[in-house]
């Protein structure tokens, strides 16, 4: 019996030993390799929490109208602008307008006007000088047939007169160009008649700055006191009646025009019925720019002056031509003054060309005169044509 106990109580002691043998083990190894005196902490499964939705309110509104209302009281009200209507113009005198941009067509007419110069002040005139005179003058435009006339005046005076001073032949040179441009024509605007108002109609071909002029022309029209209303018969364009009613507006004249596409025929004739009824002294018709050599086009300026005529004739026909086409401006005069028998010219951009010789050319080719000429962009840049002073500013010596 005792050595039952015995051996139960080594059995026991063992048991025992064994176990703490075990217990460093587990705590030192495992899977996981963790040191000597770690914790293990068996991983736990996280529950996935999603986020809820973003509330509708996310996005602030704007401030009420009151809000703002209230945040700009604190601010002082600026002064209210005032806007001034613009007014009636008053176009500038048309008398000595030519005088007044004198410096401007100097400073363009270069070779014209101070290459003659230059010639003539050589110490002797032989023929090639002669030469060069003439070609300097047919290549301003003046035309081989005038050229060839007014060279030969000149130069039998300057014969005659013998030896001269650069200043006599400036002075022979100056009144043989004045000759040339024939004085004497009748350069007036017909803007009156009798019991009726007085019809202008106005040409040209594209690009030549037709409906401006046209503006430019009311504005000479009023600034010599006549009353006039215009008329929109270039249907072609929207913007061309734009244009005008501008320019009329700022003269107080009345536009009459039509829908786009409209007869022109028509738009004139309207235009003239309504001059009629306002008892105004002009009207300035306005036509759509074509080309000479489009048949159906000026078939079409005809039939618009033809109907004109059906209140009375047409009292002026102005042609207005670009001074920088040069030569090609007189076939274009030639086939107006066959379709529309133009009675004058008014020549524009002349400030921007060396070629004033044109203005020769027109009138003695044509016998149309030069009535108005252009010399810069400006509203009162449309002058009256007066020989002399054109003459004085084309050899100015200080410009």
């Amino acid at each position: 019996m005792e050595y039952l106990l015995i051996a139960l109580a080594l059995l026991a002691a063992a048991l025992l030993g064994g176990l703490l043998l075990l217990a460093p083990k587990r705590r030192r190894g495992g899977p996981g390799g963790a040191s000597a005196g770690t914790a293990v902490v068996e991983p736990r499964e996280v529950e996935t929490v999603e986020a809820p939705p973003a509330p509708a309110e996310v996005i602030e509104a704007p401030p009420a109208p009151a809000e703002v209302v209230e945040a700009a009281s604190t601010v002082a009200p600026a002064p209210p602008v005032e806007v001034e209507e613009p007014g009636v113009e008053t176009p500038e005198p048309t008398a000595g307008r030519l005088v007044r941009l004198r410096a401007r067509l100097a400073r363009s007419q270069t070779s014209l006007g101070r290459g003659l110069l230059a010639l003539l002040s050589r110490d002797k005139l032989d023929d090639d000088t002669w030469d060069e005179i003439e070609e300097t003058l047919i290549t301003a435009d003046v035309g081989i047939e005038p050229t060839q006339v007014l060279v030969g005046r000149l130069r039998e005076r300057a014969r005659v007169l013998g030896t001269a001073s650069p200043d006599d032949l400036r002075k022979l040179l100056a009144e043989e160009l004045v000759a040339a441009l024939e004085p004497d024509l009748d350069r007036s605007l017909r803007s009156e008649a009798e019991g009726r108002p007085a019809v202008l109609l106005v040409v040209g071909v594209n690009g030549s700055g037709k409906t401006t002029t046209c503006g430019k022309i009311a504005r000479v029209l009023v600034a010599d006191g006549r009353t006039v209303l215009l008329g929109a018969a270039d249907t072609f364009r929207a913007a061309a009646a734009d244009q005008l009613a501008t320019w009329a507006g700022r003269v107080g004249a009345e536009v009459v025009r039509g829908p786009e596409g409209a007869d022109p025929a028509s738009v004139a004739f309207d235009a003239v019925k309504r001059g009629i009824e306002t008892g105004v002294d002009a009207v300035l018709v306005d036509t759509a720019g074509r080309l000479q050599n489009k048949v159906g086009l000026m078939d079409e300026l005809g039939k618009v002056k033809r109907v004109i005529e059906r209140h009375g004739p047409v009292d002026e026909t102005l042609l207005v031509l670009d001074a920088t086409t040069g030569q090609n401006g007189m076939e274009q005069a030639r086939v107006f003054t066959e379709v529309a028998n133009v009675t004058g010219v008014v020549l524009t951009k002349l400030d921007g060309t060396a070629k004033g010789g044109i203005v020769i050319a027109v009138q003695r080719q044509l016998g149309i005169p030069v009535k108005l000429v252009g010399l810069g962009e400006g509203p009162d840049d449309l002058a009256p044509f007066v020989p002399a002073q054109f003459v004085d500013a084309l050899l100015a010596t200080d410009a």
